[in-house]
């Protein structure tokens, strides 16, 4: 890798850029799947566009993906769960 010298002043200004690309773009991917599969799914339907073969594919990818099981879904559901169970006992 080849060293690049630029001023300090610079340096600071591009690092501060890039935490606030960072932050940015967690929040704009974090809030992307924050309804369950199933909901997002019924969205399309709804919408009559699109075919019964594309929403399982969807689904299914919605499941599968390595974001959602990390970020999204996955701990969005199980979110939700604890919420619900919390409402009831109220």
């Amino acid at each position: 890798m080849a060293t690049v010298k630029i001023p300090e002043k610079e340096y600071k200004r591009l690092a501060r850029q890039a935490r606030a690309f960072r932050l940015f773009a967690a929040h704009v991917f974090a809030s992307v799947l924050r309804d369950p599969a199933e909901e997002v799914v019924e969205d399309f339907r709804a919408t009559g566009k699109y075919a019964p073969k594309f929403l399982v594919d969807l689904e299914d990818g919605l499941r599968k993906s390595s974001f959602s099981s990390r970020r999204g879904l996955a701990a969005t559901d199980a979110k939700r769960r604890g919420v619900a169970a919390t409402a009831k006992r109220s």
